[in-house]
């Protein structure tokens, strides 16, 4: 009986001498001496996550006990070092491994902490994301966020600011984290009061998790604003100017104070602009040819602002509030001339002479509290609650005078005005729990949101001073959408093989009211037409990542996505935009949904390839049909089917002072819908490709202070929304850095669009009408930005590791975005 109790001990020690391997190094200083109280973090490579922390001993010796197999890094951290990381280790079963030895090289001006000094790569490519690092990139400077997404690898942006990815047009935009219940004009405008000076980096995530909303066809576009992780008191001012045809100007200030049990933070941005955009639009249709020429002038004024408190109410728990929105004003005015031809003579008949004003105000704001638990047991709990308000009003002048060729005197007019206001009010509630489980993560989560909005829309005939509400063009609609969500999902990492697997459900209710108005601008509550809709779906997602040689990785990927329907595509008024053209939404408009399909290699952390293959079912498209033999009107109509194949292929380089990202992403398209034969069939597939490239180099003696940057895309031919086929568009920017003010400050120079070729056209031929659109905007300018950074900008390690990681700094500053995930 002692033998055979003997043999079972020792069977279990070396199960758990196979299971577990252990992971020693030394850290020494410039001398050559062992260094004591050194950080020492052990992270997975596969996305940097922490698995464990340790501290070297008196003699610099470091040792991680019972680790599984697979791929890692060790970081170390000592005050008044800078960090210092290893070489990728692969740790197979049975086999310990020793680290090489690490030296640590101090870093300069430092007296009691460590300088936060490292410089992040202008795009970094992870395992579930590519990360487009705007706070360090010189030609960032000056723009908005609908402009830095132009210029992000694989991101298109057509005509009418509609966003897609790799050929897809179900993109989610997120700020901080969570979902903006925004589309089309809408977004493009949120998008544009946004500007660089507020953002830290540009999140592409084409496959999430079932921990994310399963909206979003194409993935996920999360834009990360700007947060301060220092403690003691500190901030940072910046200034800008640029100028193309007319002037713009911005400038913001942030402030932050943080100690071991409160983090203070805030921060303003303001920015006005002036620009022009020039747009022509050709309509062939029936016995007329319509040529039209505007150009638009746009005064804008925006303030940006955030503010929040992180009370650190034990080791394991953080409790925070967050407020954060935008304010802005635009005033567009439009210059236009459309000259109509008739066909059969080719002879211009009249003119049409368009000069409209559109007003126009917008303001969110966001609330958030939010809650974080963590143990060193590896429990972890999040629990958001948000509301979000957005406020929306625009009053558009638009005077329609008809000319002969040649004659000054009009000869008719139809002069409109239109004020519609709109409000959306946005409350959430989620939570997120991960624990470990079976020598893996376990995640469970739920999540409830109702979006309200209250839409307005009045149409008057202007005659003299005098406005006249015209009861059979304008409408009342509103419209509520619940949704319901819980998910589970789980990772493991197995013998050589990464495990994650998940599945997200999701119940959805919506109602939508539509109503007439009265003479008085009151609700006519007796014209209503409803439409109530109601469906459950499951969003399964998995992948397998083999990192048995990590420097060698491959992975495949499964993920089923939907995107839901915009209210202002389901309200069935018809909209009159001007007097050829009107809007009409769709009540049978259905959500669509995507089945993607991945295969990625990740060699030797450097060069990154992925091939997907999506099938998408009922594909939004924007349709122009005819009505009236010569007017059009803009309607939204699900397409049978779209299949995509695509590949994209990323590869950072670094030689020196000099640093290269390059990406290459491809794509075949093919559309297919029927809406009645003849012409009115689409039956289209393209193949394109879009272009990045970033450039920088760094000189200027031993402190590198001056750093050069030449940035460009090239997007080829493609598709937008089902049926415009648009053109080739290219662009190059450049810029200078220099480091001034002895480290705290910056001043930056760059040149956008530097040869004038960001110039679009889209083509579409559909319900005999060929439509033609072509426009460019101010593109190039030339742009000066300073930034100053002043007070402490030291984070002490050991109070960090009482606080929590950076990724714990990140969550609690970025809650309080829009909606909630």
């Amino acid at each position: 009986m002692r033998k055979l109790f003997m043999l079972l001990i020792s069977a279990v020690f070396l199960n758990a001498t196979i299971q577990a391997q252990k992971i020693s190094g030394i850290v020494k200083d410039e001398m050559g001496k062992g260094l004591e109280k050194t950080t020492v973090t052990l992270l997975r490579a596969k996305d940097s996550a922490t698995v464990k922390l340790n501290a070297t001993d008196k003699n610099g010796n470091y040792v991680f006990n019972a680790i599984n197999p697979g791929s890692y890094l060790v970081k170390v951290t000592h005050v008044g070092y800078s960090p210092r990381y290893s070489k990728p280790l692969a740790v197979t079963a049975g086999t310990d491994f020793t680290v090489p030895e690490m030296t640590m090289v101090k870093a300069e001006g430092v007296l009691q902490g460590v300088t936060v000094s490292s410089e992040k790569p202008m795009v970094e490519v992870k395992a579930d994301k590519m990360v487009v690092n705007v706070e360090g990139t010189i030609n960032a400077v000056g723009n908005d966020a609908l402009e830095l997404l132009r210029k992000s690898p694989g991101v298109l942006i057509d005509k009418d600011d509609n966003i897609s990815l790799s050929g897809k047009n179900g993109v989610q935009i997120y700020v901080d984290g969570k979902p903006t219940p925004l589309s089309g004009a809408d977004l493009s405008a949120y998008l544009k009061s946004l500007q660089s000076a507020q953002i830290e980096s540009i999140e592409i995530i084409t496959n999430p998790s079932a921990k994310y909303d399963a909206a979003g066809n194409a993935g996920i576009i999360n834009i990360r604003l700007k947060k301060n992780k220092s403690f003691g008191t500190n901030g940072s001012f910046n200034a800008g100017y640029g100028i193309g045809t007319y002037g713009k100007y911005n400038a913001g200030l942030a402030l932050n104070y943080r100690n071991k049990k409160v983090n203070l933070f805030g921060n303003y941005n303001f920015n006005h602009s002036f620009n022009t955009n020039t747009f022509t639009l050709y309509r062939d249709v029936a016995d007329s040819i319509f040529d039209g020429n505007n150009v638009l002038t746009n005064k804008s004024t925006s303030h940006g602002f955030k503010g929040g408190l992180d009370y650190f109410v034990s080791k394991k728990s953080t409790l925070g509030f967050v407020i954060n929105g935008n304010v802005s004003d635009n005033d567009i005015k439009t210059t236009g001339l459309t000259n109509i031809i008739y066909k059969p003579t080719m002879v211009t008949d009249r003119l049409l002479q368009g000069d409209n004003t559109n007003k126009s105000n917008r303001s969110n704001v966001n609330f958030n509290v939010n809650y974080r638990y963590a143990d060193t047991a590896g429990r972890e709990l999040n629990v958001d609650a948000d509301y979000g308000l957005f406020r929306s009003k625009s009053d558009q002048l638009q005077p329609n005078i008809y000319y002969h060729p040649g004659d000054p005197n009009a000869l008719n007019s139809e002069i409109f005005s239109f004020l519609s206001p709109s409000n959306i009010d946005i409350y959430t509630v989620k939570a997120d729990y991960e624990q470990n489980y079976k020598k893996g993560k376990l995640g469970v989560g739920f999540k409830t949101s109702i979006t309200k909005t209250d839409n307005n829309f009045g149409s008057y005939d202007v005659v003299g001073n005098a406005k006249n509400l015209d009861v059979t063009k304008s409408n009342q609609f509103n419209y509520k959408e619940n949704i319901n969500a819980a998910y589970v999902n789980y990772n493991k990492q197995l013998k050589g093989v990464m495990l994650q697997a998940g599945v997200r459900v999701e119940n959805t209710t919506s109602t939508g009211d539509s109503y007439g108005l009265n003479a008085d601008g009151s609700v006519n509550y007796s014209s209503k037409q409803q439409f109530k809709r109601q469906y459950t779906d499951p969003f399964p997602s998995a992948s397998l990542t083999f990192n048995k040689n990590p420097m060698k990785q491959w992975g495949i990927s499964y993920s089923r996505r939907i995107d839901r329907p915009a209210y202002q595509d389901l309200n069935p008024f018809l909209f009159k935009l001007n007097v050829y053209t009107f809007q009409k939404g769709n009540t049978e408009l259905l959500p669509q949904y995507t089945n993607s399909f991945s295969i990625n290699n990740v060699y030797k952390y450097k060069l990154t390839t992925t091939l997907t293959y999506s099938h998408v079912n009922d594909v939004f498209t924007q349709l122009v049909d005819t009505t009236e033999i010569s007017k059009a009107f803009i309607t939204k109509r699900n397409l049978a089917k779209q299949d995509i194949a695509s590949l994209n292929v990323s590869y950072p380089f670094m030689y020196k002072s000099y640093m290269l990202f390059a990406n290459l992403n491809t794509y075949y398209s093919l559309y297919k819908a029927d809406f009645g034969g003849g012409t009115r069939k689409v039956n289209v597939d393209v193949f394109s490709y879009n272009l990045y490239m970033q450039n920088s180099l760094k000189f200027g003696g031993k402190k590198k202070a001056w750093t050069a940057e030449l940035s460009g895309f090239y997007t080829a031919p493609s598709v937008w929304q089902g049926t415009f086929k648009s053109k080739a568009l290219w662009s190059i920017d450049g810029g200078l850095q220099k480091v001034i003010f002895k480290g705290k400050g910056n001043l930056k120079a760059s040149v956008s669009d530097i040869f004038g070729t960001l110039r679009w056209k889209g083509t579409s031929v559909f319900a005999d009408q060929t439509t033609i659109a072509t426009g460019h905007w101010e593109s190039r300018q030339f742009k000066l930005n300073l930034t100053w950074r002043f007070g402490s900008n030291l984070v002490k390690a050991a109070r960090q590791r009482k606080l929590g990681t950076e990724e714990e700094l990140n969550r609690t500053q970025s809650s309080g975005g829009i909606g909630g995930n």
